[in-house]
């Protein structure tokens, strides 16, 4: 049985919207994108590379699976990309259909929550980039095992955030390792 792992680079205030690239997701006018790339670290990489070092697939979000299919497919190669490509993608959404164009890909079918608990037990590692609507709706069930957060210092004060005010339960998580990048980003590893 797997863990189901969440990646997110966000903000001392919580905003996880568009970290990337200007671009990456204007909705609701968010005019802050790419807001992480001036806290590049090669240690950040290294946190991931952790994480992906054994056998893995990933989870996406429409959204995110979008923006990662018409990126990542079409940069040189390096391993990220060569990662990625080769790894299993699932997709949880109502709108995409099967098949999809980045190799490797499948949309989720049925009860998203029910699907995530059959490839917990099935895959070695289930990884979420991002794909904040899509963990904020499987937090309350408990099926997150562990958190990665790259924690910028940088305040927005605008955008979607990671947490939000709900009538989900509160979680309370372990901190099972951290460490401050030469850029001051702080790497987190919570335990659920």
């Amino acid at each position: 049985m797997g863990k189901f792992i969440v990646i997110e680079h966000v903000t001392l205030d919580g905003v996880m919207q568009a970290p990337g690239s200007r671009d990456e997701d204007p909705r609701g006018g968010f005019a802050h994108g790419g807001w992480a790339n001036s806290h590049q670290d090669p240690a950040l990489q290294e946190a991931m590379g952790r994480v992906m070092s054994d056998a893995w697939s990933c989870l996406f979000g429409r959204t995110t699976y979008e923006q990662f299919a018409g990126f990542w497919p079409k940069q040189p190669a390096n391993p990220f990309t060569q990662a990625l490509t080769a790894s299993p993608k699932y997709v949880a959404s109502t709108t995409l259909h099967d098949p999809l164009p980045w190799a490797n890909s499948t949309v989720l079918k049925g009860n998203v929550a029910a699907a995530v608990s059959l490839l917990k037990e099935r895959e070695e590692n289930l990884i979420v980039f991002g794909s904040g609507v899509l963990v904020r709706s499987l937090m309350p069930l408990g099926l997150i095992d562990e958190w990665l957060l790259m924690i910028h210092p940088i305040i927005l004060l605008s955008g979607r955030r990671l947490f939000v005010e709900s009538d989900s339960t509160p979680l309370s998580l372990r901190l099972n390792s951290s460490a401050i990048a030469a850029a001051g980003v702080v790497i987190a590893t919570y335990a659920a």
